[in-house]
């Protein structure tokens, strides 16, 4: 009987052990239930609306990310239905949002969804999608399959490396290993979505990387960075990214309410989308036409107009600076293989960088100042 009980107790004890949640986890999930956002996608199980919120959320916030996910969601309810889109149509509803590859991977890793019968629903399955790293993997994973797996992103590092001050580069081998098992340490493993929910919210509405609500944080009493003054210090990263500035140079041909676009090939930005004619690797011309488009190809009685230079626009590693021309003529120039002709009306309807779009916004201004001087 004695043996019996003692047996008992002990069982009692591991179960405790196991299920014990750490104090810094229990604050953050009693945090969680009062100041969680609300989300389209939160409150279901459903691994496509989950994995698809992940892909738009990798490098856009949230309030931008919610208006593209709800269209997709009405565009392509499932994922089979995604599956059958064609890449165009993917990259012209994902327009805007730029990292265009993504739109890529989604289309792809759709694909293999179908293909597979399903999502997967072990980590290592759900890494195997084109487009999904150990951060997605771990999301979708706890979020519709309840698997105790821990995310780590950017807020994530923030956060624990605040509270725990911890100064190990998050850019580095030795710091990307120190986060995820601290992450998966503090994991608790029955309640992992809710979790990993509520840490990333915590980071991206509390533990900001500006201005943090150090003074009313349910976490101050053990923050150490709090503690030892270093707050604005963390997370620690290792500067490696050189910026580099490029410069392009557009020309956009009107011709009888048409113009000229061409797809962008592979193994440079914004692969798969539109752009107009592109002279970015010719020198311009002192005072007359950009040395790409060579006089005796240019019909004769055109007009060559700088619509704006220097244009300012910031990708992740890259500056680019952009000339934008319009080129009036009544005769299609000749144009290098690939470009097509398009009615000018019908631009919208083609996949472009956000660069481009903002050089159409020129032009469209200049065209309305045109017509207010003409009248």
């Amino acid at each position: 009987m004695v043996f019996l009980t003692l047996i008992r107790n002990f069982a009692h004890m591991i179960a405790n052990r196991q299920t014990a949640i750490h104090p810094f986890a229990a604050t953050l999930l009693r945090w969680y239930e009062s100041h969680g956002r609300q989300l389209p996608w939160r409150g279901t199980h459903d691994a496509y609306h989950i994995w698809l919120s992940e892909i738009i959320l990798q490098q856009t916030r949230i309030e931008q990310g919610r208006d593209y996910w709800l269209r997709f969601i009405q565009r392509w309810p499932t994922v089979g239905q995604l599956a059958e889109a064609s890449e165009e149509e993917v990259l012209r509803m994902w327009q805007g949002l730029g990292y265009y590859s993504r739109a890529r991977n989604l289309l792809t890793a759709a694909r293999q969804v179908v293909a597979l019968g399903g999502f997967p629903q072990t980590i290592e399955g759900l890494h195997s999608l084109k487009g999904v790293g150990p951060y997605t993997a771990a999301a979708i994973g706890s979020m519709a399959f309840g698997l105790p797996a821990a995310v780590v992103d950017g807020n994530v590092f923030r956060v624990l490396s605040r509270h725990f001050d911890i100064s190990t580069p998050i850019n580095t081998t030795q710091g990307r290993h120190v986060f995820d098992q601290l992450a998966n340490e503090l994991l608790p493993a029955a309640q992992a979505a809710d979790y990993n929910q509520a840490i990333m919210d915590f980071g991206a509405t509390w533990c900001t990387p500006q201005s943090p609500r150090c003074t009313d944080c349910p976490l101050s009493d053990t923050c150490l960075a709090q503690a030892h003054g270093t707050v604005g210090q963390l997370p620690v990263k290792e500067r490696k990214l050189k910026v580099t500035t490029r410069r392009l140079a557009y020309i956009y041909i009107r011709c009888k309410g048409e113009t000229a676009i061409h797809r962008r090939g592979e193994g440079d930005i914004w692969q798969g989308l539109w752009e107009p004619l592109n002279i970015s690797d010719a020198s311009t011309a002192s005072g007359g036409l950009p040395a790409g488009i060579m006089p005796s190809a240019t019909p004769a009685g055109s007009r060559l107009t700088l619509i704006r230079k220097d244009v300012h626009h910031v990708l992740t590693h890259r500056i680019l600076l952009a000339d934008f021309y319009l080129l009036e003529t009544d005769t299609r120039p000749t144009l290098p293989d690939g470009y097509i002709w398009i009615n000018e009306a019908d631009i919208d309807s083609y996949a472009i960088p956000r660069l481009i779009e903002i050089l159409l916004e020129s032009l469209h201004a200049w065209n309305e100042e045109k017509e207010q001087a003409g009248k």
